[in-house]
């Protein structure tokens, strides 16, 4: 039998506020255990919660990137169920009426035609705490609570069942972390658990309308994991109904060592949370003044990035969308392209030599050496033919290493290209001299020598002189003798 994946991801997008959702914790990653927390987010009696008016900014700005429908009333509430790390035994979240809903995201999967996927709903909601149980630190039969994370703003995003593989399901989640990255609302980092995502999967017969028993898969930290995890699932599912067996309705989690998914605890469903509206928050008014407001800050998209830097900039369609992967990249190609004439040079650059070192020294864009000013005075160099494209690599690799500014090791290392013409020529007629031979062979006939005649006039000039400058001053000079030649002849 031939089955048909349904797949549908939520992802949890952790908010670059410095404070909590509801009260003044800070949110900064890697503190002490415990060391971040107070009354509010720990849920003791007695204290009120107020919403972070950040979180509800950041929630629209993600709401109009993704074409949703802002509720002009969303309600917070309660999901009530018990763990170790949630130390009120409830969540605050929204279910029935959230902030925004019936949104899309435009994926290109490599082979494919583009493909809009739908977005059910995007709501906010607290986060909690964190359980420690796997690191080497803790006993066995043993688990540690660190609740610094309890109270830290999240977005849930929940997409409609549009995905039919694993890999659409992977490039979605590329998209959806490229765009909050250039919202600026967050850092996108999946190791660190401030994106995180949870795959619903089920199969059935291809042909077939009605859903599947789905599963959920959790535990998945990088975006070769969630592919990896989905491509188990589907296996796995197909396997148990092609044996005649039944899919359970349950959380499996993924380990990455093993790659495998195994049976965490039956699914629930949302009735067994038991939501109601939390009695402490009062419903969230988003008037159409504000949503203007904030539709007016928002930055520059990946999308409309690339098609400007296919347009304004004449690149092609793979420059562009390489150069707008990040918005710290795309700013480091624009500050450089200002100042060079030749934009695909810029790009052959940035993409090539840039790219390469920031892989290789594991560096950030933001304290790269060869800054734009820097990387577009290389390039100014190269397109003045004062320097060669070998000396350009010295010169940015040295400029890497010292910091040094270019011009000033052009000079130091005299890697300056002879643009004297009068110095080329007696260097040409020099090297002419001394093969007379091999000049006669070339005009007898044999092309190939015309390539070591270029070579011994590059070594006279020590390497110093562009070769394309060489090499049309030699060929003149060369057709010039053939004419001489010629006309002697006749």
């Amino acid at each position: 039998m031939h089955f048909e994946p349904v797949i549908g991801l939520e992802v949890h997008v952790q908010l670059k506020t410095n404070t909590k959702i509801f009260c003044r914790c800070s949110t900064k990653f890697g503190a002490a255990p415990n060391s971040q927390v107070c009354p509010v987010c720990l849920g003791l009696p007695g204290v009120l919660p107020v919403l972070n008016e950040r979180v509800v900014e950041f929630a629209t700005h993600l709401a109009l990137a993704t074409q949703c429908h802002i509720n002009e009333t969303s309600v917070l509430a309660r999901k009530n169920y018990f763990y170790p790390d949630l130390p009120k035994a409830y969540q605050i979240s929204q279910f029935e009426e959230p902030f925004c809903e019936h949104g899309a995201i435009t994926i290109h999967v490599e082979g494919q035609a583009p493909q809009k996927i739908g977005i059910t709903r995007i709501h906010m909601e607290e986060d909690a705490g964190k359980s420690l149980h796997a690191e080497s630190f803790v006993a066995k039969n043993e688990t540690l609570i660190d609740l610094n994370r309890c109270g830290t703003p999240l977005l849930e995003i929940v997409s409609e069942p549009d995905f039919r593989s694993a890999r659409e399901a992977c490039e979605y989640l590329v998209k959806l972390r490229q765009i909050v990255v250039y919202l600026g609302i967050c850092d996108g980092n999946m190791e660190e658990g401030s994106l995180r995502c949870d795959a619903n999967v089920s199969v059935r017969p291809l042909g077939e309308a009605k859903l599947g028993t789905k599963t959920e898969l959790k535990n998945m930290n990088s975006f070769r994991a969630v592919e990896k995890a989905i491509e188990y699932e589907i296996h796995r599912q197909e396997m148990v109904l092609e044996n005649g067996g039944k899919i359970e309705q349950q959380t499996m989690l993924w380990d990455a060592n093993r790659n495998v998914a195994e049976a965490m605890r039956s699914k629930e469903y949302s009735h067994d949370y038991r939501y109601f509206p939390d009695p402490d928050l009062v419903p969230i008014q988003i008037a159409r003044d504000y949503i203007e407001a904030v539709a007016r800050r928002m930055p520059e998209l990946p999308d409309a990035k690339r098609h400007r830097f296919q347009s304004f900039f004449g690149l092609p369609e793979y420059d562009a969308a390489v150069l707008t992967e990040t918005p710290d990249l795309a700013t480091y190609f624009e500050k450089v392209a200002e100042d060079v004439n030749d934009k695909k040079l810029a790009s052959n650059w940035v993409m090539g030599h840039v790219l390469r070192a920031l892989k290789d020294h594991n560096d950030s864009i933001h304290t790269f050496p060869v800054t734009p000013r820097y990387l577009a005075e290389i390039l100014q160099l190269l397109e003045t033919k004062s320097i060669s494209t070998n000396s350009a690599k010295i010169v940015f690799d040295e400029c890497f290493r010292t910091g040094y500014d270019p011009k000033n090791i052009v000079e130091k290392q005299k890697l300056a290209l002879i643009t004297d013409d009068k110095k080329i020529d007696q260097a040409i007629d020099q090297v002419l001299d001394s093969n007379a031979r091999d000049v006669q062979d070339y005009l007898g006939g044999k092309a190939k020598v015309f390539g070591f005649l270029m070579g011994q006039v590059m070594r006279a000039t020590q390497g110093k002189a562009h070769p394309q400058t060489v090499q049309q001053a030699l060929r003149a000079k060369l057709d010039a003798l053939k004419n001489e030649k010629s006309t002697e002849g006749s």
